[in-house]
Parts: structure tokens; C-alpha cells; sequence
């Protein structure tokens, strides 16, 4: 198992609508997230920053392979449709990701 941290903008005009939509993720990407290996999904909103932090586990053996399966899914290609526009990436993130993803520095259980 691996954790894994990522971090995004959100667009301050935008917050409410992510939240709704959050609030009732379709069960056809939470089904394909589980699917693709990925265990103890959460996304946090940090205000006034406007930043989303998404934490999860990866159970899987080919993180890109399953990333590639989601990204497959046209459910999850709608879903990321109406998202999308609502965030705010951030110019640092490496090439082809949307979401940065952030180093453990630091576990305790």
C-alpha cells in the first residue's frame, strides 16, 4: 500500500458548486475509483487559500496503469467535465498531471 497527497487550486467563485458536487459523487466514479485500487479517499478544502488536498491509499501494483483505467471511464471523463473548470491547477505541477502530487515526509500510525 501506498498514501499518496496531491494538492489543486479551487476557484474562489467556484467553491460552492464543488462542494455540492462532492457532496453526491456519482456512484459510477466512486465505483471506478475503488476499481482502480484506491482506498480511504478524501478531499480536504483549505479556505481562504482555496486549495484542495486529496488523500488516499493506493492498493494496486501499477499506479499509472490504474490511473490510465480511470481515465478511460467515460463516467469519470463526464465527471471530470463538470470539475475541471471549477479548479485551479497549478503551474509547478510536472507535465500530464493535473493534480501535484506532494512527498510523504512525514507517517505515524
Amino acid at each position: 500500500m501506498q498514501r499518496m497527497g496531491m494538492v489543486l487550486g479551487l476557484k474562489p467563485e467556484k467553491i460552492e458548486e464543488y462542494v455540492r458536487l462532492h457532496a453526491a459523487v456519482w456512484p459510477e466514479v466512486l465505483a471506478t475509483i475503488s476499481a482502480c485500487n484506491i482506498k480511504n479517499y478524501s478531499i480536504y478544502l483549505r479556505q481562504p487559500e482555496n486549495l484542495l488536498f486529496a488523500s488516499f491509499e493506493y492498493h494496486g501494483t501499477d499506479f499509472a496503469a490504474d490511473m490510465a483505467k480511470m481515465a478511460a471511464d467515460p463516467k469519470t471523463q463526464e465527471w471530470w467535465a463538470i470539475c475541471m473548470p471549477l479548479q485551479q491547477p497549478f503551474e509547478t505541477r510536472k507535465e500530464g498531471d493535473w493534480w501535484a502530487s506532494m512527498d510523504e515526509v512525514f507517517h505515524h500510525d
